[in-house]
């Protein structure tokens, strides 16, 4: 699968700030104590796991903060399923360079890597249902944009990047407005014609007043089965349903099963397991 890489400019100040994290006040003390500046190393960021490859521009960016000499080779690529001991890049050149990016390239790649391991699990669950797998905005602050950009790679879809790309009527929106139609009123009021307005619904009532009002997609919110197979009638194509709540690998199936168009899953990006990865020597 081909994946369209992140430009840049949106990873290099995540790589950066990382970088500056890590080397404090006096730079990679252990390397300097250590490794003479002219002594070279080549080594290869190995998979210790199976998963999906998300993130590799990551190890080339570290370095070219540190020495933009170190060749960087990718051996696999983003979106690509290795298996565990898989070779997923190899770097050449100076020693203290490759050593004092390591952690911050581990750290970005391996989070990276889990969050589309675990968004491919979620995919593959529900093949052949016709529903898609979306993230949310229960993102890392400050790496969301590589975060979704994870889930790309893991075959999933992203949901809104922020509160300015789309309107999203949840419940406090409601309880502040008095009703969901009230709410939908004063959103397609406001909203530009390139603004969807989707609504959060937690009953078969509410989904009616919806649904009255013309909303672009609805949320079903902790739906039991039941009741989301009654939506799916009752709204029988007339908007983009969304289900959401709780939904686990365990039941993603069932819940993509009632016909629903899109599950929204935070655990994608919240409660990913890191991919282990690790860097190895290459002797000779």
């Amino acid at each position: 699968m081909t994946i369209e890489p992140l430009p840049d400019l949106i990873i290099q100040p995540v790589v950066r700030g990382a970088l500056v994290e890590d080397l404090g006040r006096a730079g990679d003390i252990t390397a300097q104590a250590c490794v003479p500046a002219d002594v070279k190393l080549t080594a290869d960021f190995v998979a210790r796991r199976g998963g999906v490859v998300a993130g590799l521009s990551v190890i080339r960016l570290a370095l070219a903060e540190l020495d933009p000499t170190v060749r960087v080779d990718d051996l696999t690529a983003d979106g690509q399923v290795v298996t565990a001991g898989a070779t997923l890049a190899r770097v050449s050149g100076s020693a203290r360079a490759v050593l004092t990016a390591e952690r911050t390239a581990l750290n970005i790649l391996g989070r990276l890597c889990g969050i589309a391991t675990l968004t491919q699990d979620f995919v593959d669950a529900v093949a052949g249902t016709g529903a898609k797998i979306t993230d949310t905005r229960k993102t890392t602050p400050g790496l969301r944009a590589l975060e979704k950009y994870a889930v790309r790679c893991g075959g999933g879809i992203n949901h809104r990047f922020g509160l300015d790309d789309a309107i999203l009527i949840k419940d406090n929106h409601v309880a502040a407005c008095g009703s969901v139609g009230e709410a939908i009123r004063r959103a397609k009021a406001f909203a530009g014609h390139l603004v969807k307005v989707e609504v959060e619904v937690d009953s078969l009532l509410q989904l009616q007043e919806a649904l009255g009002n013309d909303p672009d997609v609805i949320m079903l919110d902790n739906f039991t089965l039941d009741d989301m197979r009654e939506a799916v009638k009752l709204v029988d194509r007339r908007v983009t349903l969304e289900a959401s709540g709780g939904i686990t690998l365990d039941t993603v199936r069932a819940f993509a099963e009632t016909g629903v168009d899109v599950i929204s899953v935070g655990a994608l990006t919240h409660s990913a397991k890191v991919l282990d990865i690790g860097l190895d020597a290459v002797e000779g």
